[in-house]
C-alpha cells in the first residue's frame, strides 16, 4: 500500500484503543445530511474511507445503507472489526481502494480527508463511485471562540510538525475537483460532554502527532492539559464538562 504519514501510522497505532473515548460523536443532523445530500438509504452502498476505529459507523448504519470500511492502520482496523462485526472491512488506502469500479453510491471521509487530500486519492474515489454518487467530508472542529478551547489548541499545535490538519485549509485546494460537481458546505453545533479526563485529556492524547511522541513527552503534554483544566474557571473542580465543537460537512456529486 502507499505510505501513510508517520504521525498517523505511529500515533494511531499507539492510541487505537483509546481513540473512541476521547473523540466526540456526531450530531443528529449528520444522519439527515447523509440521507438528503448524499442520497444514502436502504439499497445503497456507503464506503467509510479512512474509517479508523469505526467512530462514524453508527451514523452510516442509521441510514440503512450497506456499509464498507477501508482503513490503512492495522491497529485501528482491528478496533473497527471488533466493534462492527457486520461491516465489510478492508485494509487499504485512499490512493489504492480495494473495490471495483462504480461499486459504491457514496464515499464518506469522517475526520480523515486531510490525511490523503491529493489528486491520486480523488481519482480513486471517483473510480469506485457510481455515476451520480456522492463524496462526503466531515470534521468535528473545536470552537476556539471559547478561551480554554483556544488555549488547549495552542498546546497541541506546538507539536504538529508537518502533520496534515483540517484547519490549514490545504485540502480545499483540490476543489473544484475534476469529475465532480461543486462542493456544498453546512455547519452543525456539537458538544462532547463528560469527565474532563475523558473529553479534554483523552482527546488531546488521541491526536495523532501527540500519540506518536515518546512517553515522557506525552506526560509533559498531559501535565500542561491538567494545569489548563485546573486554571480555567469554566473547568476547574467539575466532574463533567462540555467541550464545544462545530461539525462541518461538505458534499459533492460525481458527474456522469
Amino acid at each position: 500500500m502507499p505510505a501513510i504519514h508517520r504521525a498517523a501510522a505511529d500515533g494511531y497505532t499507539a492510541k487505537a484503543g483509546t481513540y473512541v473515548a476521547g473523540r466526540p460523536d456526531y450530531p443528529p443532523e449528520v444522519v439527515a445530511w447523509l440521507r438528503s445530500d448524499l442520497g444514502l438509504g436502504p439499497g445503497k452502498v456507503a464506503l467509510d474511507l479512512g474509517a479508523g476505529t469505526g467512530k462514524f459507523q453508527p451514523c452510516l448504519r442509521a441510514t440503512g445503507a450497506r456499509l464498507i470500511a477501508v482503513e490503512p492502520v492495522p491497529a485501528m482496523l482491528a478496533q473497527l472489526v471488533a466493534r462492527n462485526a457486520d461491516v465489510e472491512a478492508h485494509a487499504g488506502t485512499a490512493e489504492r481502494i480495494p473495490l471495483l469500479d462504480g461499486s459504491v453510491d457514496a464515499v464518506v471521509c469522517a475526520q480523515s480527508f486531510h490525511w490523503f487530500a491529493n489528486g491520486g486519492a480523488l481519482a480513486e474515489i471517483r473510480r469506485v463511485l457510481k455515476a451520480g454518487g456522492a463524496l462526503g467530508l466531515i470534521w468535528n472542529v473545536r470552537d476556539e471562540s471559547v478561551p480554554w478551547v483556544a488555549a488547549l489548541s495552542a498546546i497541541t499545535t506546538a507539536y504538529e510538525g508537518d502533520a496534515p490538519r483540517y484547519y490549514t485549509g490545504a485540502w480545499r485546494r483540490l476543489f473544484p475537483a475534476d469529475g465532480f460537481g461543486p462542493l456544498h458546505e453546512q455547519h452543525f453545533p456539537n458538544r462532547h460532554v463528560g469527565a474532563p479526563e475523558k473529553v479534554i485529556l483523552d482527546r488531546t492524547l488521541s491526536v495523532s502527532f501527540i500519540a506518536a511522541l515518546p512517553a515522557d513527552e506525552q506526560e509533559r503534554v498531559a501535565a500542561k492539559v491538567r494545569a489548563l483544566i485546573a486554571a480555567s474557571p469554566a473547568l476547574a473542580g467539575l466532574d463533567e464538562v462540555s467541550f464545544p465543537y462545530e461539525t462541518r460537512v461538505f458534499g459533492c456529486t460525481k458527474l456522469s
